[in-house]
């Protein structure tokens, strides 16, 4: 029997080959694994204008879709429980709302977070724009889809149920003056985009697990704030029920507060925290 001869391989350039190409996997994984991202166009590789434009137009449209849930989902809560206790705020329908509002944002910043980067509120996008998080053009696309997501989700609300009252729209509470309603407002809304830089935008944030703690913070924005304000921290949230049922008391405070708090919170956590190294 002749004896078997095996062909003289190079061994070691095979093997190293194996190793590169494992490593470009695995870095390709852990980047992917980072998750829920609601910003940042920095590393994207440059395109073209046109592509540029189709690409907020898509985004564009998450953000109406979710922003149509979120009135269906939020202010028809309210409307839904004030039906059930006679308008009355009691600590059941104080949780419900809470509760509502909370599981929505969780819910629909999940489903959006990798088209849009699920912002869902115009005080968001502003703030990501101020920080240069993405484009003027992109964010004032968003923002007109918003307001049109919520202006649709009032009058399908409107709609289902024509007895409805003011939509779930936003007030003052009693003895609260405007001025305290503002600040409110900026608060609120302060505590929520701080939590969205820092689970959502900053690298080292919570990755996939960053849509929890925004709708968290919105259900405990909602807890304190509902007595007093209403609770928006969104203007979109605020300005579909209002122009669908014509409430108008007040109206400026849940545009002005919310981009007041949003803008400080964006500001302070990308100079004092996000740039350090």
């Amino acid at each position: 029997m002749l004896p078997l001869k095996c062909p003289n391989l190079t061994v070691t350039p095979l093997i190293v080959k194996i190793v590169t190409d494992l490593s470009k996997y695995k870095l390709v994984n852990e980047s992917q694994a980072k998750g829920c991202r609601m910003s940042s166009e920095k590393n994207e590789p440059k395109v073209g204008l046109m592509s540029r434009l189709e690409e907020a137009w898509v985004g564009g449209t998450a953000e109406f879709l979710a922003t149509f849930f979120f009135i269906i989902l939020g202010a028809g809560t309210v409307v839904i429980t004030g039906a059930i206790t006679g308008g009355s705020l009691d600590i059941s329908r104080l949780l419900a709302i809470s509760l509502a509002h909370g599981i929505a944002i969780m819910l629909l910043v999940t489903a959006t977070a990798n088209i849009s980067g699920g912002h869902i509120n115009p005080a968001v996008t502003i703030s990501m724009i101020i920080t240069k998080n993405i484009t003027i053009t992109k964010g004032v696309i968003y923002i007109i889809c918003q307001l049109a997501g919520g202006t649709l989700g009032a009058l399908t609300l409107c709609w289902l149920m024509p007895e409805a009252g003011n939509l779930g729209s936003h007030g003052l509470g009693a003895g609260i003056t405007a001025f305290q309603g503002l600040v409110t407002e900026i608060i609120l809304t302060f505590a929520l985009v701080f939590v969205i830089f820092a689970s959502a935008v900053d690298p080292r944030g919570l990755g996939k697990l960053a849509p929890i703690a925004i709708g968290l913070t919105v259900m405990a924005d909602h807890l304190v704030g509902v007595p007093l304000t209403g609770a928006s921290m969104n203007p979109a949230r605020s300005f579909g029920p209002a122009l669908v049922s014509m409430t108008w008391d007040n109206h400026w405070i849940y545009w002005i507060g919310p981009i007041i708090g949003g803008v400080l919170a964006a500001t302070v956590y990308k100079l004092v925290f996000l740039n350090r190294r």
